[in-house]
């Protein structure tokens, strides 16, 4: 009797949670859900699907009736082994799977990754005597469609059978591996110029890296210096005249220049270019010459000896020997009669004081040719020539600084405002840029 007394028990709590579980389920009406305990009880009795809720439903019961400890037992037996099966699927399905998954597939992606190129990577320098052809095909046979000369650069696109197909300025091409090195970037940093440019009126260059220091140096806008190091934040430092010094990197802008290859079109361009020029200095040199050799004899020079004491000044005669020829050793010779001279910054008097650039337009502009004030801009004028080949009066360029050769592996130049006009040997007592030929 006790016994159906809590078979009945059970079965009026299961309605119940039979009433909620159908509420779940949208019933229409409170009426659908009044059934008699006898069919709830049956319903649950025939039930396979639900057997979780009904073994926890009659676990709840019969531990508040005070159920004989051996069905207790066997109830707790039976919930006890149900719910364990839920959790450890779950426990061991989800929590194992998703750790396992992540961590294994982020690092294989990591490392499946390529690695990032170096800048210089694809950067092919030419380590030849004078030039290596650049042909159509990756063969001899190939039409020659420019030239990459030593020390030039081109960035490789491909690689067939010993040849790089390369790209170099105007030129595409095929260039034998053997002539040029892939990948090296101490070598293309050896080769490449890093430029700074001023882009502010007058730029000072100091002795250290603080607005604090000492000035060495002065550059006008449009000039630029080799940089030399960029790791002092704030500060480039680079080689001038007057030695190394320091700039604020924020009155210039930073470019890095490499020689490239020359196509056949403009070499032959070039070529004529600068027979032109030629032909055309060499007569502005002559009627220049005739002029001066009018006034030769009345030729006097004004040279400021106390400017920074008063105003007063002293008219000194000296005798200025005119050009007699347009070739470059008259040039030299020409120049060499300002030394002692003073430096000055910005000025172009070869008596009163000019600068780099001023003393070198000035000293050509007696030959009737105009140069460009600007030590920058005369890398660029005439034609260039190698060191090697230098002869007297070609223009010598340096880091923001120009000079004239003379011979004998020597220049003229006017160097800073503490040494004035002066003769300096070697000629390539600091790096050399190019030279550059008018005659």
């Amino acid at each position: 009797m006790q016994n159906k007394k809590v078979t009945l028990m059970a079965a009026v709590g299961v309605s119940l949670l039979m009433v909620g579980y159908l509420g779940a389920q949208q019933i229409d009406s409170v009426a659908d859900s009044q059934k008699s305990e006898k069919e709830i009880e049956a319903a649950l009795l025939n039930s396979e699907t639900k057997p979780v809720l009904s073994l926890e439903l009659r676990e709840q019961n019969m531990v508040s009736m005070g159920v004989k400890e051996e069905e207790s037992e066997t109830e707790t037996e039976v919930s006890t082994e149900t719910p364990t099966e839920v959790p450890t699927e779950v426990a061991t399905e989800a929590p194992t799977e998703a750790p396992a998954e992540v961590p294994t597939e982020v690092p294989t992606e990591a490392e499946t990754q390529p690695e990032q190129k170096s800048e210089f990577s694809d950067i092919a320098i030419a380590q030849v005597n004078d030039y290596v052809n650049v042909r159509s095909t990756p063969s001899t046979e190939g039409e020659i469609v420019g030239k990459l000369y030593d020390k030039s650069a081109a960035t490789v696109l491909a690689e067939e059978n010993g040849w790089y197909q390369i790209s170099s300025g105007n030129v595409v091409g095929y260039v034998k591996s053997e002539y040029v090195v892939v990948g090296n970037e101490e070598l293309a940093k050896s080769v490449a110029t890093r430029y700074a440019t001023v882009n502010t009126t007058t730029l000072f260059v100091r002795s250290q890296p603080t607005t604090e220091s000492s000035i060495i140096y002065m550059l006008g806008e449009g000039e630029d210096l080799v940089a030399i190091d960029e790791s002092n934040p704030g500060w480039i430092k680079v080689t001038t005249e007057a030695g190394d010094g320091y700039i604020s990197a924020d009155y210039v802008v930073m470019t890095t220049d490499f020689v490239l290859a020359e196509s056949k079109e403009e070499e032959e361009a070039r070529l004529k270019k600068e027979q032109e020029e030629r032909e055309a200095a060499e007569e502005a040199a002559r009627k220049a010459i005739e002029e001066a050799n009018r006034a030769a004899s009345a030729a006097n020079t004004v040279r400021e000896t106390q400017a920074a004491v008063s105003e007063e000044k002293e008219t000194t005669s000296k005798k200025v020997t005119a050009p007699t020829s347009s070739t470059g050793q008259a040039v030299a010779n020409y120049a060499c009669q300002f030394v002692g001279n003073p430096y000055v910054y910005g000025g172009t008097s070869l008596t009163n004081g000019a600068d780099c650039s001023g003393f070198v337009m000035s000293v050509y502009a007696a030959f009737g040719i105009g140069l460009p004030h600007s030590s920058a801009a005369m890398r660029s004028v005439g034609y260039e020539v190698s060191l090697s080949e230098a002869q007297p009066g070609d223009i010598i360029c340096y880091s923001g600084h120009v000079a004239l050769y003379i011979g004998n592996n020597t220049i003229v130049h006017a160097s800073t405002p503490a040494t004035g006009i002066k003769y300096t040997s070697p000629a390539n007592y600091t790096r050399v840029l190019t030279v550059r030929r008018i005659f």
